[in-house]
């Protein structure tokens, strides 16, 4: 599993975030200086799996590039946080086609494999223009 840079603007949100969630966040990102979390996306769609606020951030914080994992659904299970809900991928790819969100918390996912840490400065993901000539460079 590799860490890949893509752009904000090409990753489709599917939740609804929580805008205290989203500045506690920044502030904490911001504070470090750096990105250390990958945001999680499905790798044909492009859309968000795990991350949604961390999108958010990346967007204030004006970056080009962010540190993601492009997974599927074979090494990922999905199910709702709510109980009595039930959510599909096939539900989260119809959010994503449609462009329409979900109410923040609605779907849990849950990585069959470690996720890899990364420790990205943010002046670099601020910098990072496409197509990155060396996506190795910035893996640290």
């Amino acid at each position: 599993m590799k860490i890949r840079f893509l752009s904000p603007h090409k990753l489709i949100p599917t939740e609804e975030t929580d805008a205290r969630r989203v500045d506690e966040l920044h502030g904490l990102i911001s504070a470090a200086g750096c990105w250390t979390v990958p945001i999680t996306v499905e790798k044909d769609a492009l859309f968000v799996m795990d991350g949604h606020h961390r999108l958010e951030v990346a967007f204030r914080l004006g970056l080009h590039a962010v540190p993601t994992v492009l997974l599927d659904y074979r090494s990922v299970r999905v199910e709702a946080w709510r109980a009595g809900e039930t959510i599909t991928p096939a539900d989260i790819y119809d959010m994503a086609r449609n462009r329409q969100k979900f109410p923040i918390k609605t779907t849990r996912h849950i990585f069959l494999d470690d996720l890899p840490a990364c420790d990205v400065k943010l002046d670099d993901l601020r910098q990072w223009y496409e197509p990155l000539d060396n996506p190795e460079r910035l893996a640290g």
